[in-house]
């Protein structure tokens, strides 16, 4: 019974990231037509724009951030592999569970500066320092919500991990995890 539970907790961490991190990924053909307009307008138009500056490099930090939880579930992260990959899976586990333990703790800061950044945001009403000057409350909040999946997702392996230490064999197999 509490395996069911596991993988079911697991398996909605993975569709979480999997929904979050493929919505993130739209954002690149927006920034690309941004980025283009931008362009367009500064040589063929003669009148370049005020906001596009800006609009991009907030959608380049929602997609670098919010794709994070998602590079981790399809373990896309660095790894040092000279070491990791000369033993056994049981090792491989624990250094799991250490980097994941520390991922979390880093995560944790991040959420707490982001919460007081974006409680800063509000109160002095924080704007980036152009001509457009869009107000900078949302990216804490897309902060706190990307680190908030980081964490779910670096839990969620976590989760696999201790199992597979405590059980020698896998909560969820890793072919699952892409959600097809």
């Amino acid at each position: 019974m509490f395996e069911i539970i596991l993988i079911k907790l697991c398996s909605f961490i993975d569709v979480i990231v999997m929904i979050a991190g493929r919505l993130a990924s739209l954002l690149m053909p927006l920034l690309a037509f941004v980025v283009a307009y931008e362009v367009f307008s500064r040589y063929a138009l003669g009148s370049p724009t005020v906001w596009a500056f800006d609009l991009s490099l907030f959608m380049f930090g929602y997609m670098a951030a919010l794709g994070g939880a998602y590079a981790q579930q399809k373990r896309a992260h660095i790894n040092v592999d000279i070491l990791y990959l000369k033993v056994s899976h049981k090792t491989r586990s624990v250094f799991n569970l250490i980097s994941f333990s520390l991922g979390i703790f880093f995560l944790v800061i991040i959420i707490m500066v982001s919460v007081g950044k974006y409680e800063e945001a509000i109160e002095f009403d924080y704007r980036r320092q152009t001509e457009w000057a869009p107000p900078m409350f949302h990216f804490w909040v897309m902060m706190i919500i990307a680190a908030g999946l980081f964490i779910a997702q670096l839990s969620r392996d976590l989760l696999n991990e201790l199992f597979y230490i405590v059980t020698s064999r896998v909560l969820i197999e890793e072919e699952n995890r892409d959600g097809n």
